[in-house]
């Protein structure tokens, strides 16, 4: 689905991320780990768009991506939540699913003059896919909630939400677990699990809580100083000398 080739990020004299090659394979829900600055977000802001690299290539389903615009890459199915939700916090929830479709003619102003009909029509289809992902998610007793009142746990669910608005072929989490309580991140594992055997998502997940990383990732990537230090299953991970050396520091290795 998704191949990083020798990617580099530098910021001034520092480099964030270094001749980092890996890749994503289809209808796989892999994790990305590594201690604190080992570059994981800054690959997925190049992955994403919202960064430029200095240097390497990104291919998605192989076609060259590298450094294009993130509204291009959303219209090619690669679409990412955030570690900190972002939602339209005066919006209703249902709102904030409808905004994340594509194709509205009602967005051009000349169309709700010209052609209400068709405005009116795609509205009501944008707003039938909504409720069914509202309905999937287990959000509809939240339909016209405003967002911004929401635990931090439901709005990520709504971000998984945004991601079903568009035929989403690979969906980039980044720290799904953060900052949610117990009951809501199993929610959270759930609905990952389901929109991947269901739906067909290919998901790739940044996350520090290693026990939502066994329940959903195979394989594991693990970056440590800007590149990859190895890649497994989560019981090789675990096992893994230089991972435990890079996370805890050598003394703990010895």
């Amino acid at each position: 689905m998704l191949r990083v080739e020798k990617l580099v990020k530098r910021f001034g004299g520092m480099t964030a991320v270094d001749e980092c090659s890996f890749a994503i394979g289809a209808g796989r829900i892999t994790g990305l780990i590594g201690p604190n600055g080992a570059g994981k977000t800054t690959c997925f802001n190049m992955i994403a768009g919202a960064l430029v690299p200095s240097s390497g290539r990104i291919l998605l389903e192989g076609q060259d991506i590298t450094g294009l615009a993130p509204h291009l890459l959303y219209h090619r199915g690669l679409l990412r939540t955030f570690q900190i939700p972002r939602e339209f916090a005066r919006l209703t929830v249902l709102e904030n699913l409808m905004a994340a479709a594509p194709d509205q003619p009602g967005e051009h102003i000349l169309q709700n003059w010209l052609a209400p009909g068709r405005v009116r029509a795609r509205e009501r289809e944008v707003m039938e896919r909504a409720e069914e992902a509202l309905d999937f998610l287990g959000l509809s007793h939240l339909r016209d909630q405003a967002a911004g009142n929401l635990s931090g746990g439901q709005k990520k669910l709504v971000e998984l939400g945004r991601t079903m608005m568009v035929d989403a072929r690979l969906v980039l989490l980044d720290e799904p677990g953060a900052g949610v309580n117990p009951t809501l991140m199993q929610s959270i594992i759930a609905m990952i699990r389901r929109l991947h055997e269901e739906r067909g998502y290919t998901f790739c997940i940044i996350e520090h809580d290693m026990d939502l990383i066994a329940k959903l990732c195979d394989p594991v990537i693990v970056l440590a100083g800007g590149r990859v230090l190895m890649e497994g299953s989560m019981e090789e991970v675990r096992q893994d000398a230089r991972v435990i050396d890079a996370y805890f520091g050598g003394e703990v290795v010895a």
